[in-house]
């Protein structure tokens, strides 16, 4: 081989590999909302008060984005309820961080959600809890969330449609009971199901009036309350 053909030989060598390096750099998943849910997180949800440091850790994991339609995306880590259909909502960040401290999971709870909406919240308890039973009455939402949560890889994340009036009695006791949709008064039957000892999250009040968040414990079968925040929520309605 002459000094021409070695020559020849590493310029092709050089047009074969150097296409190559962009490619691999390509190959790399990103998250693109990534720096969007730290800004939540901190600006929206820390700044006001949440602490938990488990909370905060599951509002940067799940990706909030993915549970709200693609043309009203953009809106996903803003602070405000975003519209996801049949004219329910998914609860703004804080909202959702706020009640999700307010029950003190430590990991080995049951626990069951009254109003499956997007599955965000579910998501959100789903890391944080041991097992997730969640009810839902509309079911295009209920199945979509359904569906979402198990491509997800949620096995702890069970979904009901239903109504959320009933609970989930066949897996009762819970040991903690949110509520993501505002009844007038709190559902005799979820306060049944309700373990002595356990909380419960919910938002009570007329539908076109002011709704209060509040937090109840219960003591001797019946709930000890405190008023949390004035709050605005869906109506919860009965099963026809």
């Amino acid at each position: 081989m002459n000094i021409m053909t070695i020559i020849s030989v590493f310029t092709c060598l050089s047009v074969v590999v150097l296409p190559l390096l962009p490619l691999m750099a390509c190959a790399q998943p990103k998250d693109d909302y990534a720096e969007q849910r730290e800004r939540m997180v901190k600006n929206q949800i820390k700044a006001r008060g949440v602490k938990d440091p488990r909370v905060l850790a599951a509002l940067l994991k799940v990706e909030r984005h993915l549970f709200i339609p693609p043309e009203n995306r953009n809106l996903s880590y803003q602070d405000f309820p975003v519209p996801i259909g049949e004219g329910q909502t998914i609860s703004q960040p804080y909202i959702v961080a706020f009640m999700t401290e307010e029950l003190e999971l430590k990991g080995q709870e049951r626990v069951l959600e009254i109003g499956t909406g997007s599955g965000y919240q579910a998501a959100i308890l789903g890391e944080l809890a041991a097992e997730v039973y969640t009810v839902e009455l509309i079911p295009s939402i209920g199945n979509r969330a359904a569906q979402l949560l198990d491509e997800l890889g949620y096995k702890n994340i069970k979904v009901r449609v239903g109504d959320g009036y009933q609970g989930w009695p066949e897996k009762a006791p819970f040991d903690a009971i949110i509520v993501t949709c505002a009844p007038e008064n709190i559902p005799p039957k979820l306060v049944e199901q309700l373990r002595e000892g356990g909380t419960m999250v919910i938002p009570v009040g007329p539908v076109n009036g002011v709704q209060e968040l509040i937090k109840g414990v219960k003591r001797a079968g019946k709930m000890i309350i405190s008023d949390e925040l004035p709050v605005r929520f869906v109506p919860m309605v009965k099963e026809r």
